[in-house]
Order: C-alpha cells, then structure tokens, then sequence
C-alpha cells in the first residue's frame, strides 16, 4: 500500500500493523516513493547473507557424470 507522508505520521500505528500483515508499506512525499517501512521478519529476511557462487557451486548439487565440456563448433552470432 502507498501512504501520502502526512497520512503515514498520523497513522503510523496502522502503517506498521499493515505492513506485518499485508507486506511492505511504501511512503509518498508530493508523490514520488521516498521510504518503504517492513515488518521485522521480512528486514531480517532481506539482511541474511547471501552464498557466494562458490560456495553455492562447491555445495550444490553433484554434477559427477554430467558432461560439462563446453560445444567447440565454430561461434555463431546470437541474434537478438
């Protein structure tokens, strides 16, 4: 849901409440997106470390017998 600024000062309690169950409440100022306010659950979610590639790679799934080997015909242009 969007809240005009003014809306979500003087509402802020029912901005919180929506956004614990509706999801995440974006705050307009003359318009324009300038804040967005989310439950804790979802903050937290958004904040936990990502795995790198690697990582991802050397615990993902195992790939032994699968032919890797890249193509070595001749390239071709990739049309668009």
């Amino acid at each position: 849901m969007e809240w005009q600024l003014a809306d979500a000062k003087n509402r802020f309690s029912e901005m919180v409440n929506r956004a614990e169950s509706e999801g995440p409440q974006t705050v307009l100022r003359r318009g324009e997106p300038v804040a967005v306010l989310v439950s804790i659950s979802e903050y937290k979610r958004s904040c936990t470390p990502k795995r790198s590639l690697k990582e991802m790679l050397m615990n993902g799934p195992d790939f032994t017998g699968v032919d890797l080997s890249r193509d070595q015909s001749p390239e071709r242009e990739f049309e668009w």
